[in-house]
């Protein structure tokens, strides 16, 4: 299993850059070989993308969600991955956005691109997309601010 790490620093309030990271259904804006998100519910997501001529569809659930600190989540089928968005505040318009995920590649095509850093240099262009996406915007699309706290907490 692959472990990444990448941060981005934007220069747009942190309640706004969290209200956007909200808005699953935009993520196909700024993710490349995401080709649609549909929210199913409030901890729900349903995923199909495209990578490399492959096709996937996958259901991911939200397991822990804090406006402004962190957006955690793991897949249910199919694709298996799980990670955590975190927040931080840097100054009154300047927020550090980190993803670390952990992403188990599938088939020897995916196993080769883990191992030569396609899927690390993959996630550190979608962090500079959405960069470029919400600086741009300077404003959410939308936003959700409910809490969703971990299993067993």
């Amino acid at each position: 299993m692959g472990n990444i790490t990448e941060s981005v620093d934007v220069e747009v309030p942190i309640n706004v850059v969290y209200n956007q990271w909200t808005q699953f259904e935009s993520f196909p804006q700024f993710m490349d070989g995401v080709d649609e998100i549909k929210q199913l519910d409030d901890t729900h997501t349903h995923w199909i993308t495209s990578i490399g001529g492959i096709t996937r569809e996958f259901d991911a659930t939200i397991t822990e969600q804090h406006p402004e600190e962190r957006v955690a989540w793991t897949t249910e089928a199919g694709t298996t991955h799980a990670g955590v968005i975190t927040f931080h505040r840097l100054g009154a318009t300047q927020t550090r956005v980190t993803a670390q995920m952990d992403i188990e590649a599938e088939g020897i095509a995916e196993k080769v691109a883990d191992a030569a850093g396609i899927i690390d240099r993959k996630v550190k262009g979608d962090m500079q997309r959405f960069k470029k996406f919400i600086e741009a915007r300077n404003d959410e699309t939308g936003a959700w601010r409910g809490d969703v706290d971990r299993p067993g907490a």
